[in-house]
């Protein structure tokens, strides 16, 4: 049989490494958690730029990859036609999304592995799912016309659209 002071000192010698085990654990959630905090802030600063081969487009989206600005050529509208412009702003705009996107990942990437608050305890979030950047929506399918466009109610000038004809 062991001595009652010999098992009271084995039990908290062990108690005392789970103390430090738990203690290294909580600072490196710490850690984990403020640098989380900084990748989303710089995440959020994040924008997508694209410029189409021709440069008679140019694109620039926030981080989930919505459109924010984009910029025709003042040739635009000569140098190509309807349907190929309206082509030329989607491929655009979803380059510029692309490059977004990957800003984002490569600013999480670092951020990937350690130790996970689920591991931890039971039903927290796990950093995996915070460091997921939203997928974005699938492209519509392209019918290979340009968009069609409901009558603008603003537009009281009779002339319909400014790439000619009627809408």
């Amino acid at each position: 049989m062991t001595d009652p002071a010999e098992h009271r000192a084995r039990l908290e010698a062990r108690n005392a490494a789970m103390r430090e085990n738990v203690a290294g654990l909580l600072a490196d959630l710490n850690r984990r958690t403020s640098e989380l905090a900084d990748a989303q802030t710089r995440a959020a600063a994040v924008t997508g730029a694209a410029t189409s081969p021709d440069g008679l487009v140019r694109a620039v989206v926030n981080p989930a990859g919505v459109l924010t600005e984009l910029t025709l050529a003042p040739t635009a509208f000569t140098r190509s036609t309807p349907e190929k412009l309206a082509r030329l702003v989607v491929a655009t705009a979803q380059a510029a999304a692309g490059s977004a996107r990957e800003q984002v990942e490569g600013l999480l990437a670092p951020l990937q592995g350690g130790t996970d608050l689920s591991s931890l305890v039971e039903g927290a979030p796990s950093f995996a799912d915070l460091l997921r950047p939203p997928t974005p929506p699938p492209a519509p399918p392209t019918s290979g016309r340009g968009p069609r466009h409901a009558a603008d109610p603003d537009d009281d000038d009779g002339f319909g659209s400014v790439f000619g004809g009627q809408r």
